[in-house]
């Protein structure tokens, strides 16, 4: 069995940092957007985009970890927003509840 996979791509500009995720959120890989995360916020922004479009699976504790970041955000004065949130995992976390407790800010939807 193959090791799910997570890479993160970041571009800063003065306004924001954007993070491209692709792969899975799990147990296994969400240290590493933790750790992510943690070094983005050694250098103040006032928002952090999580763009993911290219996420292919999310656990309960990469839910726990989009919650926790959110958190960590705020600590730091800054705002962290999900973006291109599939179908899938907004399902996930409107039946979890979890919802409630990210920004979530999608494109378009689509037809």
């Amino acid at each position: 069995m193959d090791r799910p996979e997570l890479s993160i791509a970041v571009r800063r500009t003065p306004e924001e940092v954007v993070l491209s995720l692709a792969g899975e959120i799990d147990m296994l890989t969400g240290n590493r957007l933790v750790n992510a995360i943690t070094e983005v916020l050694t250098e103040p922004t006032p928002r952090i985009i999580l763009d993911l479009g290219g996420v292919t699976f999310c656990d309960s504790t990469g839910l726990g970890t989009l919650v926790v970041l959110s958190r960590k955000a705020r600590d730091a004065q800054s705002v962290l927003i999900l973006t291109n949130v599939g179908d899938f995992l907004m399902r996930v976390l409107d039946i979890t509840g979890v919802r409630s407790a990210l920004m979530v800010k999608n494109n378009e939807p689509s037809s």
